[in-house]
């Protein structure tokens, strides 16, 4: 179950950065971190980034 209301830490954020890289989706990632879809779109989003350019050290210093 998701959890509600999670912000994401740094750790979370390497977590999108390495399962993007590596191929996995949107849903794939947010299950892993307990996050619903939407929470990583936004953070894509909010980041100017797509799954292959997000950078974790980039949407840290972007906070």
């Amino acid at each position: 179950m998701a959890r509600k209301y999670k912000r994401l830490c740094y750790k979370d954020r390497q977590t999108i950065e390495n399962m993007s890289k590596a191929g996995n989706r949107v849903v794939e990632i947010a299950a892993a971190l307990g996050v619903h879809r939407d929470t990583i779109y936004k953070e894509l989003t909010r980041c100017g980034a797509t799954q292959e350019t997000y950078s974790a050290d980039k949407a840290q210093k972007t906070l």
